[in-house]
């Protein structure tokens, strides 16, 4: 897929959760796009493989950022000391986040909570704001975020996590009613039913078995899809700003009102 001849020319992206699934597919895809990358992600390990794979794959420049998302003064001091061959970054793609346990909200455990609010707000709008004045003063570059459909629908279990990514919907369209006269584009991107990633995983605490039966019988998302639709975002032309983009395979759709048939509550 060709970029449209309009399109803005970016050089450099900035990934988080870069070692794994949307992340690292997409900066797969950027690499074969040309982009320098800036991978962020906690374990080194596997930023060094996939470095070593997209220099040889695609002879791709990239600087690596091993540091826990939430460490801001970390986070801060990495970025402070960005090699000039990555500077100024053009795309920011905050894809870190997480979802923590399905239990009713009664049930929880409060950290749970707590991670899921620092990692998919907090830490989020942290580095968006270290990016963004570059941006605003460069009249350049686009923010992409990776939301959930978790955002818009409710589901037994989601409470905090389809919260925090409510969160991440609003944020993007406030932040393109701040940035409305710029050239600076910003999209959520929403994505549903995915297997190909560590995210149930994560969710259910490292049960693979639990994880598994989340996604039998399916055909879920994959992670190149998703980083395919990134793709197409940036090509767009110019004077095109995408504001959000809702996917979900085919084995899933929206859902209506739930209802529990279960016996009044006596209020006598």
């Amino acid at each position: 897929m060709s970029p449209h001849p309009h399109a803005p020319v970016y050089q450099t992206a900035l990934i988080t959760g870069a070692s794994s699934g949307i992340g690292k597919a997409t900066a797969e895809v950027l690499a074969a796009e040309g982009y320098k990358l800036i991978l962020l992600a906690r374990r080194q390990d596997r930023l060094e493989a996939l470095k070593s794979q997209l220099e040889i794959d695609c002879n791709t420049q990239c600087h690596l950022i091993a540091c826990d998302i939430n460490d801001h003064i970390q986070l801060k001091a990495e970025l402070d000391a960005l090699p000039n061959a990555f500077k100024p970054v053009d795309v920011l793609i905050n894809n870190a986040g997480l979802a923590l346990g399905l239990n009713p909200a009664h049930e929880t455990d409060w950290n749970d909570w707590q991670t899921m609010i620092e990692t998919n707000c907090l830490s989020l709008a942290f580095l968006t704001r270290q990016i963004l004045p570059g941006l605003v003063k460069a009249n350049h570059g686009h923010i992409i975020n990776v939301g959930s459909i978790a955002g818009t629908y409710h589901y037994k279990g989601a409470n905090v996590y389809g919260a925090t990514k409510a969160f991440v919907e609003q944020f993007s369209v406030n932040l393109r009613s701040d940035l409305l006269g710029t050239a600076v584009r910003v999209t959520n991107l929403e994505p549903g039913l995915l297997n190909d990633s560590e995210f149930s995983l994560v969710r259910f605490k490292g049960d693979a078995q639990r994880a598994d039966k989340v996604y039998e019988g399916l055909q879920p998302l994959k992670a190149a899809d998703v980083a395919e639709t990134v793709r197409w975002i940036l090509q767009q032309p110019a004077h095109v700003n995408i504001n959000r983009i809702e996917i979900m395979p085919v084995h899933q759709a929206p859902g209506g009102p739930t209802v529990a048939k279960t016996p009044l509550l006596n209020t006598n």
